[in-house]
């Protein structure tokens, strides 16, 4: 008896039939070399501003630019004219600068904002030499001690504060007629237009300086800084 024929196109062999695909092996794990660099990164940078205190920031810079803007708007006839709607101007003006001190206050909520507030209000014997060296333009590193901030820090903080207080108390007459009488409000016309100016030019010193500095800029956006940019322009600091 002859045994049955194998249909043509295919092998009777159970070698050939098909086998399962391979599953996939797993990604091989990271390098050591990345984790390491990863680690060394982070190592050299240090935290130098909490989320609450950059919000502080941010939302103050942002109430300043906009009584800044409104002002120009209100006092410089081409600006004027090209914006219209001069009594919606002047609305948006008094709320910015009456809600001015607000993002302040409520930062001090944060333990660490008012740690930063102590050391803003403490001159020491090392922010005397950088000051002398500012008005030297002796621009050397060594020439400068200072701590978590300079003595230009300070200096501009406090007077940046001042000035805010005051543009609220003559904005506050000038908004509120009956408050005090005509000499009164004639005075504080007077001090907060042109108070109005040198903050104006302040703060573009202040914005032009920031400009010229990365790592500042990069420390309020992100909260850190490099550690050698630390140890070179505040090396009195001890994160």
């Amino acid at each position: 008896m002859r045994p049955p024929e194998t249909p043509a196109g295919t092998d009777a062999s159970p070698a050939s039939s098909p086998s399962p695909s391979p599953s996939p092996s797993p990604a091989p794990p990271p390098p050591p070399e990345s984790a390491a660099g990863e680690r060394l990164a982070g190592a050299l940078r240090i935290r130098r501003f909490t989320p609450a205190e950059r919000w502080v920031h941010r939302a103050t810079a942002l109430l300043m630019g906009l009584c800044v803007l409104t002002a120009g708007c209100l006092y410089l006839p081409q600006l004027a004219e090209l914006v219209g709607r001069r009594e919606l101007v002047v609305r948006l003006h008094e709320w910015s600068g009456l809600l001015l001190p607000v993002p302040v206050l409520a930062g001090l909520a944060s333990r660490a904002f008012r740690a930063d507030l102590r050391l803003l209000n403490r001159f020491g014997p090392h922010d005397k030499v950088w000051l002398r060296s500012a008005l030297r333009r002796d621009a050397r590193p060594e020439s400068r001690p200072a701590g978590k901030f300079n003595a230009g820090q300070k200096t501009y903080a406090a007077w940046i504060a001042g000035a805010v207080l005051v543009m609220v108390g003559t904005g506050l007459l000038m908004w509120f007629t009956h408050l005090a009488p005509l000499v009164w409000r004639t005075s504080a016309t007077f001090v907060h237009d042109w108070l109005a100016l040198a903050i104006g030019i302040v703060l573009a010193g202040h914005i032009g300086m920031a400009l010229a500095r990365p790592e500042s800029r990069r420390g309020l956006r992100t909260g850190s800084v490099s550690r050698e940019w630390a140890e070179r322009e505040h090396p009195l600091w001890r994160p």
